[in-house]
């Protein structure tokens, strides 16, 4: 199993990204998917999740409104639209399988809100 997010960098406050989460070595399309991020300091912590067919998916209140996760399984595939930025969505972003009991992580990529 191999996850690789890209799409991260620096943005100001009320900029958007879009970050994505290439996946290979699984049966992409059963898996639900997450985005987890991680703050200096701060524990990791789940952002958003995504069923295999894209029919179900669920955010943190506090990314709520503004995060939408989406998913391509012809291109095996997850994002995450990031809109209006705050400096507290500062944190390095993982995306997340959960693969025959064992939790897999790509490495990361850096998210950074600042003016």
């Amino acid at each position: 199993v191999q996850l690789m997010e890209s799409g991260g960098g620096l943005v100001e406050p009320g900029e958007s990204l879009r970050l994505s989460c290439t996946a290979s070595g699984f049966a992409f399309s059963q898996y639900v998917m997450r985005w987890y991020r991680q703050a200096p300091g701060k524990e990791r912590e789940l952002v958003a999740y995504i069923t295999g067919a894209g029919e179900t998916t669920d955010y943190a209140d506090s990314v709520k409104g503004r995060f939408t996760i989406s998913r391509d399984n012809a291109k095996n595939t997850v994002y995450v639209q990031m809109n209006s930025l705050k400096p507290e969505d500062t944190a390095v972003y993982y995306c997340n399988v959960l693969w025959f009991r064992r939790n897999y992580w790509g490495q990361g990529t850096q998210v950074t809100v600042s003016s």
